[in-house]
């Protein structure tokens, strides 16, 4: 499929006060997934600044210089649209956190967690602002509290093999991981307008809190692993 994008004329096609040969056509064309991505890009900047109701198929239309019926065909409408848009923020999201975490050590795995959620919100801001948006679309993958709970999955695991270690009770395991993984995200939801700390004092202000508890805070919290920013 071709998708014609726009025509850069000249004259109109019934001037007739200038010759043929000086009007100019241009005419720049897109291949169906072109248009899809393009399409995918305006919904999710547009998402991002004013919410699924607050975007209409109308403007979408007009930034990418189609007629509606190409939003359409494309995704069926802004529900199918804002669909992909998150479940492709949800699963960018996800691959970054747990891919993150590759310590042994159970301090630093907090650090890569953190700062792997504030990468993400430095990196794909508008994706994490369309995520904590409360989605009026129901998603094959769920809503931002499920992801989180995903991701909350990943560190049960090695946070079960330490409680374990330390004669603590296993079973405890995956409400630690939901406690420590839902802080992280809530401070980004903060961190994405405020911006204040910087990314790598925030994430060691959380593994502060996470690791020493309240009765235990360091006075200037520390990193221990690799990423110093």
């Amino acid at each position: 499929m071709i998708d014609v994008v726009a025509i850069d004329g000249g004259t109109s096609s019934t001037d007739k006060s200038r010759p043929s040969g000086s009007r100019r056509a241009r005419r720049v064309r897109m291949t169906g997934a072109e248009r899809r991505e393009q399409l995918l890009d305006i919904g999710r900047t547009l998402f991002a600044e004013k919410g699924f109701e607050g975007t209409s198929v109308e403007e979408i239309a007009a930034k990418a210089g189609v007629s509606k019926p190409v939003v359409y065909e494309h995704f069926g409408g802004k529900e199918g649209l804002y669909a992909v848009v998150v479940d492709r923020e949800m699963r960018q999201l996800l691959d970054m956190v747990t891919g993150a975490l590759t310590a042994g050590h159970p301090r630093e795995l907090l650090e890569q967690a953190a700062f792997a959620l504030l990468d993400y919100i430095e990196m794909y801001t508008d994706g994490f602002r369309i995520l904590v948006r409360d989605s009026p679309v129901a998603q094959s993958t769920g809503t931002f509290a499920s992801l989180i709970s995903d991701i909350a999955t990943q560190v049960e695991d090695i946070l079960g093999l330490e409680f374990k270690a330390r004669g603590f009770d296993p079973k405890l395991a995956p409400l630690y991981a939901q406690a420590l993984v839902g802080m992280v995200a809530l401070t980004g939801q903060w961190w994405v307008d405020a911006r204040r700390p910087k990314k790598a004092e925030v994430a060691a202000h959380l593994v502060n809190l996470a690791w020493h508890g309240l009765g235990s805070l360091e006075a200037k919290p520390r990193l221990i692993g690799h990423r110093k920013s």
